[in-house]
C-alpha cells in the first residue's frame, strides 16, 4: 500500500500539493553584489510547500552555477536574472506571479 500525503489525502503518486503551491508563488527575482564584487541572483518568495532542494538542483543544472538555500531563500551565483525566469515557468511556477527587479 502507497503512502498518503497528509495535506490532499491522496496517495503519494498522485499528489498535487506542489503543483498548487508553484501556482500560488510570488516569486521575487533581485540581483545583489556580495564579496569582492561578485554578482548573487536571489529568489525570494519560494514556500515550504515546494521542494527547494530539487528546484535548487535543477536551477544549478539548467544554469551551470553554484547555489544555496539560506533563511527561505535561493542564492546562485552570477547574474541569471534574464534566464531564470522562462526556466521558472518550464518548472510549472506561473509568469504572472514571477517578478524580477
Amino acid at each position: 500500500m502507497s503512502e498518503i500525503c497528509p495535506k490532499c489525502g491522496l496517495p503519494k503518486e498522485l499528489c498535487i500539493c506542489e503543483t498548487i503551491a508553484k501556482e500560488e508563488e510570488k516569486i521575487k527575482i533581485t540581483m545583489t553584489k556580495k564579496r569582492f564584487g561578485k554578482a548573487v541572483t536571489v529568489l525570494e518568495g519560494i514556500s515550504k510547500d515546494v521542494d527547494m532542494k530539487q528546484l535548487l538542483k535543477n536551477l544549478k543544472t539548467k544554469l551551470a552555477c553554484g547555489g544555496t538555500i539560506k533563511n527561505n531563500t535561493i542564492e546562485l551565483q552570477g547574474d541569471h536574472r534574464k534566464k531564470i525566469k522562462d526556466i521558472l515557468i518550464k518548472l510549472g511556477f506561473l509568469p504572472e506571479k514571477i517578478e524580477i527587479e
